[in-house]
């Protein structure tokens, strides 16, 4: 997976659109739900070349369509700063990945994880204390976690939250009482690893804006509506009569 972090005035609506109608691969854009994060590109890619290949097309993409290439440079010119994190999906420090379904959700919450340099050992055991913790709750709030390999100081990992209601944002946050309860005595090891490991942990909830995003057929099809939306039909303006006034008797 690769997550652009992107800083920006906002961009020409005309120039964003028609820019990813003509990419291949799946973008889905993250609207930042609160004033510090910044707005964010996710792109799920199985191989690293696959993310290389869609960077090759642009040059031809370009050279077919010049107005395309001015909506880049419109982009560009009100793009602030601009990272790229590449990061290895880790099945086993996740929750019940395989059950989530992108297409369906709405919001999105992030957890960022740096640590202190040779505690991935440490955060591996604590997260997967955590999600034993998670499967004796029987939370229905799947999660998957990445390692991040290129683009941020290492170790850092990432868990992301896929949420269809923001309801549920305030169900992981009541959930806070249970899981200390499953967790039991691996509790206190848990935070004993966060003390010495954890050098840096941030939480951001973003809402996923279906406008901007670029994503497969197949992947709009598990919520057409969201996805590809209608477009509202014309209103119809009522004719005027003529103001000519009837002759009086």
């Amino acid at each position: 997976m690769t997550i652009d972090d992107v800083s920006r005035v906002p961009s020409p609506p005309r120039a964003l659109a028609a820019t990813e109608r003509m990419v291949g691969n799946c973008e889905v854009i993250l609207g930042s739900n609160c004033k510090l994060a910044n707005p964010h590109v996710v792109r799920p890619v199985r191989f690293i070349c696959t993310h290389r290949k869609a960077f090759a097309k642009w040059g031809p993409i370009y050279a077919a369509h010049a107005e395309l290439g001015k909506f880049q440079a419109q982009i560009n010119g009100a793009l602030a700063s601009q990272r790229t994190i590449v990061a290895e999906r880790r099945d086993d420090l996740s929750y019940r990945a395989n059950r989530i379904d992108l297409s369906k959700a709405r919001f999105l919450r992030v957890l960022e994880v740096r640590l202190h340099p040779g505690h991935e050992v440490e955060f591996a055991e604590a997260f997967k204390k955590l999600t034993a913790a998670y499967e004796k709750t029987e939370s229905d709030l799947p999660w998957v976690a990445y390692q991040v390999n290129v683009g941020m100081p290492s170790p850092t990992f990432f868990a992301f939250v896929p949420m269809r209601t923001l309801a549920q944002n305030d169900d992981l946050l009541n959930l806070r009482d249970l899981l200390h309860e499953a967790e039991g005595e691996a509790a206190e090891r848990m935070q004993q690893i966060a003390r010495a490991a954890y050098a840096h942990t941030e939480s951001n909830l973003y809402a996923i804006s279906p406008e901007k995003s670029h994503v497969s057929k197949e992947f709009a099809a598990g919520d057409p509506e969201f996805w590809t939306p209608k477009p509202p039909a014309p209103m119809r303006v009522a004719a005027k009569k003529s103001g000519k006034n009837k002759p009086t008797q």
